[in-house]
């Protein structure tokens, strides 16, 4: 069995949706899937928009933003489905669903006050509404599906807004539930994101949810591999906004994907993966527009891995605009212990997450985003020594298996910069990452340059040759 998770972009219009759907059927022929679809592209960011608007008591603003919610899921039945029986049938359901949307608006702006839990609610919609619509077109086009709602399996605790599964609890729902459908040869759609209390109260995972509960559901059935489709042929060498010749990366450890995500690439975020790196089970990142592209497998397998590591050269170059530099420089650091723990708990009191740190036995040097800091920090940080701060920086990172042990690869980082100023050099404990801190102007010509000598050969041919999944 195998878990496909279709992102917003890849369910947001019913073209999108057929798409999906061929996709799916193409899986039914090797086995039975479960599928776990994300709200359709911007819904769930109406939807928020409709909670604040309630919240505030912009009665008519969120009424509206409501219509356009159930508009845009009753146009997506008048195009998929031509069914008549069927499409009254699922008319009813959205507008059900839509009136449902309604009372929860009319309910907070009588209260006055939107709280954790309604906002949960308000999310909720956009996936019960996207599923409803893609199991009916389905069901038409004459496949065996099952609709589950999500709550009735993914059973968390009540941090409403980030809930966590309870997870022998999920698990147990899952093998009850879901496993008897799929193997009987039920194609299963239902929904990421969204869970639900012991007692019933809708709660979500978070922004990245979806991805999480793909991979919670595909660790829970073991699975051979979770899908995730989206919009690009899986993660890529570099930005293609900043790289036209970026490249698709066929092949990455958990790791790999774990620190791009962290460097500010648009990789999975490492949580909503863990639980597959817990059982090893391969995470596909493919394009549903183009389902025929290899994609990405991140994968720890070694088998997999086998001579796919490119003589430990870089995998990826991810980049964190919008960055500044923080200069501490102080006499007081020679020999004094303590002093980095006193500097960190200055950070942590304000909660300012750093990204990158290079030290000298005089100073400090690290970066932070750019609107993360106050000058109540930089006031506090003074008492350690002189503060310089340096605005309009971006951060970038070289990630590859054991850079630090690969031979001649720091020469060819630092040749290909050889025209950039660099700001800061760090290379921390982390064996596959090189890092920097360039201006922002000059992140293009950076990259660029970094892509060339990695990826290209003299003539600008992709290096890789991958084989197919």
């Amino acid at each position: 069995m195998a878990v496909m998770k279709f992102g917003g972009t890849s369910v947001g219009t019913s073209r999108a949706m057929q798409q999906a759907i061929s996709i799916v059927a193409r899986e039914e022929k090797k086995q039975t899937p479960l599928v776990v679809l994300s709200a359709c592209s911007g819904i769930t960011n109406k939807l928020v928009h409709i909670a604040d608007a309630a919240g505030r008591s912009a009665l008519d603003e969120a009424m509206a933003l409501a219509a356009e919610v159930r508009a845009f899921h009753l146009n997506l039945v008048d195009d998929l489905i031509s069914g008549l029986e069927l499409k009254a049938e699922l008319t009813v359901t959205i507008e059900q669903l839509a009136n449902r949307l309604e009372l929860l608006i009319k309910g907070v702006d009588i209260v006055g006050e939107l709280t954790e839990r309604s906002k949960d609610m308000f999310c909720s919609f956009g996936e019960l509404l996207s599923t409803t619509v893609f199991a009916a077109a389905m069901k038409e086009r004459g496949h065996n599906v099952a609709w589950i709602d999500v709550r009735t399996v993914m059973i968390t605790d009540d941090n409403f807004g980030f809930a966590r599964p309870l997870d022998e609890v999920c698990e147990a729902n899952v093998r009850q539930i879901i496993k008897p459908l799929l193997d009987a040869g039920t194609t299963v759609i239902t929904q990421g994101y969204i869970g639900a209390t012991k007692d019933g109260r809708t709660t979500t995972l978070g922004r990245g949810g979806s991805d999480f509960s793909a991979a919670l559901l595909g660790a829970w059935l073991n699975d051979n591999a979770i899908e995730i489709w989206t919009d690009v042929d899986g993660v890529m060498t570099c930005d293609p906004r900043l790289v036209p010749d970026a490249r698709s990366i066929r092949v990455m450890t958990f790791s790999e994907a774990a620190e791009l995500a962290y460097l500010g690439a648009k990789v999975l975020h490492p949580d909503t993966i863990a639980p597959a790196v817990q059982k090893n089970i391969p995470v596909y990142v493919l394009n549903s527009i183009c389902p025929d592209a290899k994609g990405t497998i991140i994968t720890n397998d070694p088998e997999r891995l086998s001579g796919m590591s490119y003589e430990g050269l870089v995998k990826s170059i991810a980049v964190k605009k919008s960055q500044c530099i923080i200069n501490i420089r102080s006499n007081r650091m020679m020999g004094r212990h303590g002093f980095m723990n006193q500097l960190f708990d200055v950070f942590a009191r304000y909660s300012v997450s750093v990204e990158m740190i290079s030290t000298s036995e005089v100073s400090v040097s690290l970066t932070v985003d750019d609107k993360s800091f106050s000058n109540e920090l930089i006031q506090d940080l003074k008492q350690f020594g002189d503060v310089e701060i340096e605005h309009n920086v971006a951060t970038i990172s070289v990630v590859g298996d054991n850079l630090r042990m690969s031979r001649g690869v720091a020469g060819r980082i630092f040749s290909a910069l050889k025209d950039v100023n660099l700001r800061m050099i760090s290379q921390g404990a982390s064996e596959i990452n090189v890092g920097f801190v360039v201006e922002e102007p000059e992140v293009a010509t950076a990259v660029n340059n970094l892509h060339k000598e990695f990826f290209c050969t003299p003539e600008n041919h992709c290096i890789f040759e991958m084989p197919a999944k």
